[in-house]
């Protein structure tokens, strides 16, 4: 097939494609029946799929928010973030510098409450009741749990709302009354899952357990925390009783200083999910200490591998700081290495971030722009991107194969996410006359993606004037492997 046909073939199919996502028909798990047209993806998408009975994908959510140290209110709404009119299968959240900087909370072990009021603002969207479920109830009768962190985080006085709540605590709201206890890996329940497409098939991570800011520990049931990271964790199993009108579960919660990573799903989707670990690698003062670096989440859906990486690269807009950052990214490919778990021989569950089927990297990746402000600004007033994303320093490193080789991102056709103005719509440069002070506008955060079978449906930014970054999202339709 010549390159001219093979290029309208690819631009054909993708708009088939895009006619079903429009439509509503994207992220279905399809049991039972045969698509032609998502087979043709995936063998697009260049994935060693089978073409059987069983075609199966996800509508995967992520979404990556620098909010600057700022600890949210109770009055925040992420409903629009989250896009909860056009709900996806799994919601993969990363945030950068949920507590300062500072040397007090990079060196000093402290839970200030910050990841467990992202927690319940989370939950107070994706589990919103809908005409249909909950009828007449109130936004924070969404879950009877929730009305304890509704009255940590709201209150007519100024001490009742600054009131901390820890992440421990918070996590509680999230767990099984049953506290069902599970097993380190589902191996033995695979071929049970392919005949009753999950009826056997169970909920597998790590031994559950919620700790404050803890060190690292010799329990074979603990992540695997590297360079001495200080890092919170929540694993959260399906509730019940009084949470049974959760439609989404939290299923990993991940601190290092002020990376937070959290990850929720669909409840009915739960059971398909195992071998879930996670991976932190800091980079930051020193080269150790966790104001900079990365958490990596690795879990299984069925038969598909997926690790999701979020991380916060070293900072700077002066000349050759690209390659500081190169360098994170690479020493992160180089050094995460996740626990194993699985105790079933000759297994092939991944150690390493690119050895999974499917990988999703979102972060501030604080790649700049190489112009001056003058110049940048003046391509801004045009709405020029083309002009502003020739110039983009992470798209000039990744052609020229200094970095993320291999890797994909989507068209960018929104304005750069930094540096904001506090509570405004102006880039600071605007207001900020000292020069030593003033920050090139840039496209600071951003969401790449590794692998086949992955078809990007959207990726946009958010408005919100909560922070000097403006949140990242992106939208994907993941084919899984049979």
């Amino acid at each position: 097939m010549t390159g001219k046909n093979e290029e309208n073939r690819k631009s054909f199919i993708h708009k088939i494609l895009s006619m079903r996502l429009n439509n509503g028909d994207e992220g279905k798990v399809l049991k039972n029946s045969y698509d032609p047209t998502e087979i043709q993806v995936a063998n697009l998408l260049g994935d060693t799929m089978a073409v059987s009975h069983d075609v199966q994908s996800l509508r995967v959510f992520t979404a990556t928010w620098n909010v600057a140290g700022k600890s949210p209110s109770s009055d925040l709404n992420l409903d629009n973030l989250l896009q909860i009119h056009c709900q996806s299968d799994i919601y993969i959240l990363g945030f950068q510098e949920i507590v300062p900087l500072n040397a007090g909370n990079v060196l000093v072990i402290e839970d200030n409450g910050s990841a467990a009021k992202w927690l319940w603002l989370i939950s107070q969207s994706l589990n919103k009741p809908s005409n249909n479920d909950f009828c007449g109830l109130k936004r924070s009768n969404t879950n009877t749990n929730s009305n304890y962190l509704e009255r940590k985080f709201s209150g007519s006085s100024s001490s009742t709302f600054l009131q901390r709540t820890s992440l421990k605590a918070a996590s509680r709201l999230y767990r099984s009354e049953s506290r069902r206890k599970f097993k380190s890996c589902n191996c033995n329940n695979i071929e049970a899952e392919r005949r009753s497409y999950g009826r056997d098939s169970c909920f597998t991570c790590q031994k559950s357990k919620s700790n404050g800011f803890d060190y690292p520990s010799s329990s074979e049931d603990d992540d695997t925390i590297n360079n001495t990271a200080l890092a919170s964790d929540v694993s959260v199993a399906v509730p019940a009783g009084k949470n049974q009108h959760l439609r989404y579960c939290l299923i990993k919660s991940k601190q290092m200083v002020g990376i937070f990573v959290t990850i929720w799903v669909k409840k009915e989707l739960v059971q398909y999910i195992g071998h879930l670990r996670t991976s932190c690698i800091s980079r930051g003062i020193l080269g150790y200490l966790g104001n900079k670096g990365c958490i990596s989440v690795s879990m299984s859906f069925k038969q598909t591998s997926f690790c999701f990486v979020c991380s916060h690269l070293a900072s700077g807009e002066k000349e050759g700081d690209e390659l500081r950052r190169n360098s994170d990214v690479i020493e992160i490919l180089k050094s995460t290495q996740f626990p194993r778990i699985c105790k079933i021989p000759n297994t092939k569950v991944p150690d390493k971030i690119l050895d999974h089927d499917r990988v999703i990297w979102l972060g501030d990746l604080n790649y700049r722009i190489a112009l001056s402000y003058h110049e940048t600004k003046k391509l801004l007033e045009q709405n020029d991107w083309d002009a502003l994303l020739s110039k983009d320093q992470l798209k000039i490193e990744r052609e020229a194969g200094r970095v993320f080789e291999g890797w994909k991102e989507g068209k960018i056709f929104f304005p750069p996410t930094y540096k904001y103005s506090y509570n405004s719509d102006l880039y600071a440069g605007d207001t900020i006359k000292s020069k030593s002070k003033r920050r090139t506008p840039a496209w600071c955060d951003r969401i790449l993606w590794y692998g086949e079978g992955i078809h990007q449906k959207s990726y946009s930014r958010w408005d919100s004037r909560f922070s000097d970054h403006r949140p990242v999202c992106a939208k994907f339709l993941v084919f899984l492997r049979n």
